[in-house]
């Protein structure tokens, strides 16, 4: 883990009030007790004095993760992600065939025990997520996510509803791995008159790196541009 923390952290896009990095597996975006969080190690990268965060990804995710670069960027884009107005999509790894190659999970978030949660038919932290599943190879397979809503743990907790964890996931008892396999793909939304439309496939991991991986990844260059179904939580 220390080399991974002394590795350079990549700009993936640099704007006057933000910029969006790759946020490596394994780093939290708080400081933890026994180690620096995303921001202090940005910070001393960029040779900065101060980094706002936009949103937030679990430690063990990699990805897109805008980081404001005053109060008033983060202000503004913390309302865009309130307002639904950032479309995130994310890539994950399985093991299961659903039931439905595409579909839409939607439930309340209810928290359970050891830091976990659950979907419940009842509640008022409802989250909801499209996806699109594809076979890898054998025993692998695809998970294209969207998240409407920004709930703790929604995608680790609705891919464990599918009946497929995220592999390397042992929190929701996903099958052991070099990882965990979720990532945060892309990002697309406008920011004062500017369309930005952010890919950034990830590059840790073994099955992520992996030729099949990589060729099934072709299909989903342009996320949004999928037929993602309609419903009344995306209709805000």
């Amino acid at each position: 883990m220390s080399s991974l923390r002394e590795s350079t952290i990549d700009i993936i896009f640099d704007h006057p009030d933000f910029i969006v990095i790759n946020k490596p597996m394994g780093i939290s975006v708080q400081n933890e007790l026994d180690a620096d969080g995303i921001l202090p190690l940005i910070t001393a990268q960029q040779s900065v004095a101060k980094y706002w965060l936009a949103h937030r990804l679990d430690k063990v995710t990699s990805g897109l993760l805008i980081l404001a670069k005053h109060a008033e960027a983060a202000s503004t884009l913390g309302k865009l992600f309130e307002a639904r107005q950032i479309e995130k999509y994310y890539v994950a790894l399985g093991t299961a065939k659903p039931k439905k190659k595409q579909g839409m999970v939607h439930g309340a978030m209810k928290k359970i025990r050891d830091g976990k949660w659950a979907l419940n038919k009842d509640g008022a932290a409802v989250a909801t997520t499209q996806f699109f599943s594809k076979s890898v190879s054998p025993g692998i397979r695809l998970y294209l996510l969207k998240p409407l809503t920004g709930k703790t743990h929604q995608l680790r907790v609705m891919m464990k509803s599918l009946g497929s964890p995220i592999l390397g996931d042992s929190l929701y008892k996903g099958m052991e791995q070099d990882r965990t396999y979720l990532h945060a793909y892309c990002l697309r939304f406008t920011y004062q008159e500017q369309e930005i439309s952010l890919c950034c496939p990830p590059n840790m991991g073994e099955l992520f790196l992996a030729p099949a991986f990589q060729i099934a990844l072709q299909d989903y260059v342009q996320p949004w541009l999928q037929n993602w179904p309609t419903s009344k939580a995306s209709k805000g």
